[in-house]
C-alpha cells in the first residue's frame, strides 16, 4: 500500500506542476503536450519499477483512473447535450437554414471520400509490408478475442444495408440522447434538425412563439458551452493520467513481436494525415497552421481513444481556432463520430482484409478484390460508433461482407490499444478536415481566424 500512496503523491505533484503552468498563463497546447510527454515517461518508469502485472502498479492505475477515466466520462456526459443544442441553435440563429442540404452533402462527400482514400492507403500499406494473418501466432488472448468477435457477429448477422440506414433514424430520441445505440449521435442530429426545421415553420406563422423558443435555446446553449469550457480546462490532467496508465500497462514484448504490423499501421495513418494536409492546402489554406492548432485535440484523441469524448474539444477548436462556423463544426463533429472514420472504419478493416484474404486462397492484389473492398469499406463506415470497439465493429462488417473469417479480426489484440490511439487521432483529423473544406467551399470560413497564429491562446481553458 505504501508504494501505491507514493505513486498517487507523485501524480498529484505532477498535476500541481501543470496547474502552476496554467497560473503562469502557459498556452493550452503547450500544457497538453507537456502532460503527454510526462505521462509517457512516468508510465514507463512505473512499469520499469514494478512490472506490468504487479499489484502495486495495477492498484495505482486504478486510482489514476479517477483523473483519467473521470475526465473522459465528463466529456461523454456533455456530448449529447452539445450535439443536440448546437444543431438546434444553428437553426434558431439562421446559420444553416439557407443551405443545409448543400452543407450536409459536402460534409458526407468529404468524410466518405477520405474514407475511400484511407482504405486504398491501408491496402497499399498491408500489401507493401507483405502482412499476412498466418504470420501471427494465436495465443490464449487471440483465441478469446476471436470468440468474442464471433459472438458479436452473430448479433448483427443478416442485417442488410437498407436496414442499417433505417437504424440511423431516431425511433426514440430520448433513448438516443442517452447514447445507448452505436448510431445514437446521428439519430440525435436528425432529431435536432427536425426541431430546427419545425422552428423555421413556426417562425413564419407564429413569430412570437418562435422568438420565445429562440431565447430558451440561446440560454441553454450558453449554459452547455460553459460546461464544455469548464471540462476542457481539465484536459492536461486527463491526458497525463490516461497516458501514464496506457504506457504503464503496455505489453512491450507483444509490441516488439508485432512490430511490423504496428509500423505498417502507423505509416498508413501518417500517409493519410498527410493527405488531409494536402486537401487543406488545395483549399488554399496553410496546412502548418492547421497542425499547430489541432495538436491539443489530436493529443487527447490519441490518449483517450475516444472520438466521442473528443467531440467538445473538436468543435471548440474548429470554431475558435480554425474559423469554422458553429453549425458546420457541430455537423462535421457529430457526423464524424459515426460516418467515415478514416482510421477505424477506413484503414484498419482494409488492412485486415488484405492480411486475411490469403488464408482463403484469395489474391488481395486482384483489382476486382481491391475495388470491391474499397466500396464495402465506404458503405460499412455508416453507423460505426466513435468509442472503443468501433474499429472491431467496422472490421466485422467488412470481413463478413467480403466472405472472410471474422474471427481473425482478433489477431492483433495484443497491440490493439497502441494502434487504436493513432486511428482515433486520424478519425478526429478527418472530421475537422471536412469542417474546414465545407466552410471553404460554402465561403463561410473565417479566414482571419484561421490565419491568426495567436488564436490558440484566445480561449480561456
Amino acid at each position: 500500500m505504501g508504494f501505491v500512496i507514493l505513486n498517487i503523491v507523485l501524480l498529484l505533484l505532477i498535476i500541481a506542476g501543470l496547474f502552476y503552468m496554467q497560473k503562469k498563463h502557459v498556452s493550452f497546447s503547450k500544457r497538453v503536450f507537456t502532460a503527454l510527454g510526462i505521462g509517457i515517461v512516468f508510465g514507463y518508469a512505473l512499469q520499469a519499477a514494478y512490472g506490468a502485472e504487479s499489484e502495486a502498479l495495477i492498484s495505482s492505475i486504478d486510482w489514476f483512473g479517477i483523473v483519467g477515466d473521470g475526465y473522459v466520462k465528463l466529456l461523454q456526459m456533455v456530448v449529447m447535450p452539445l450535439v443536440f443544442i448546437s444543431i438546434v441553435a444553428a437553426f434558431t440563429r439562421l446559420k444553416l437554414s439557407a443551405n443545409i442540404g448543400k452543407i450536409s452533402g459536402l460534409i458526407l462527400a468529404v468524410l466518405l471520400g477520405t474514407t475511400a482514400i484511407s482504405a486504398a492507403v491501408g491496402i497499399t500499406s498491408a500489401a507493401g509490408f507483405g502482412l499476412e494473418a498466418i504470420q501471427i501466432d494465436q495465443g490464449d488472448a487471440e483465441k478469446e478475442r476471436a470468440a468474442q468477435i464471433e459472438e458479436k457477429f452473430s448479433e448483427i448477422e443478416g442485417q442488410t444495408f437498407p436496414q442499417k440506414v433505417v437504424e440511423l433514424l431516431p425511433a426514440n430520441p430520448f433513448l438516443d440522447l442517452t447514447g445507448e445505440r452505436p448510431s445514437s449521435t446521428i439519430a440525435v442530429v436528425i432529431f435536432a434538425a427536425f426541431i430546427g426545421i419545425a422552428f423555421l415553420g413556426v417562425k413564419r406563422k407564429q413569430p412570437e412563439q418562435a422568438e420565445m423558443f429562440s431565447k430558451i435555446v440561446d440560454a441553454v446553449y450558453a449554459i452547455v458551452m460553459r460546461i464544455v469550457t469548464l471540462i476542457l480546462r481539465l484536459t492536461p490532467y486527463g491526458v497525463l493520467a490516461i497516458m501514464t496508465s496506457t504506457v504503464a500497462l503496455s505489453d512491450f514484448d507483444s509490441i516488439l513481436k508485432l512490430g511490423k504490423f504496428v509500423i505498417a499501421s502507423y505509416i498508413a495513418l501518417a500517409v493519410m494525415f498527410i493527405i488531409h494536409l494536402l486537401i487543406i492546402s488545395i483549399s488554399g489554406l496553410n496546412p502548418i497552421l492547421y497542425v499547430k492548432k489541432i495538436i491539443p485535440v489530436l493529443s487527447f484523441a490519441f490518449t483517450s481513444r475516444s472520438s466521442a469524448g473528443t467531440l467538445p474539444l473538436n468543435v471548440s477548436t474548429q470554431t475558435k481556432k480554425l474559423g469554422v462556423p458553429e453549425g458546420i463544426a457541430n455537423f462535421t463533429g457529430s457526423f464524424g463520430l459515426t460516418i467515415g472514420q478514416n482510421g477505424c472504419a477506413g484503414i484498419y478493416p482494409a488492412m485486415l482484409a488484405v492480411m486475411i484474404a490469403p488464408t482463403q486462397n484469395i489474391n488481395p492484389l486482384d483489382p476486382a478484390f481491391i475495388l470491391t473492398l474499397i466500396v464495402v469499406v465506404v458503405i460499412s463506415s455508416f453507423g460505426v460508433a466513435g468509442v472503443g470497439g468501433g474499429a472491431t465493429f467496422a472490421a466485422i462488417l467488412v470481413l463478413s461482407t467480403m466472405n472472410l473469417p471474422v474471427a481473425l479480426a482478433g489477431l492483433l489484440i495484443s497491440v490493439e490499444p497502441l494502434i487504436d490511439m493513432g486511428r482515433t487521432a486520424l478519425n478526429v483529423s478527418g472530421s475537422m478536415t471536412a469542417g474546414i473544406v465545407t466552410s471553404r467551399v460554402t465561403k463561410e470560413l473565417d479566414t482571419e481566424t484561421y490565419n491568426n497564429r495567436h488564436a490558440e491562446n484566445a480561449e480561456a481553458y
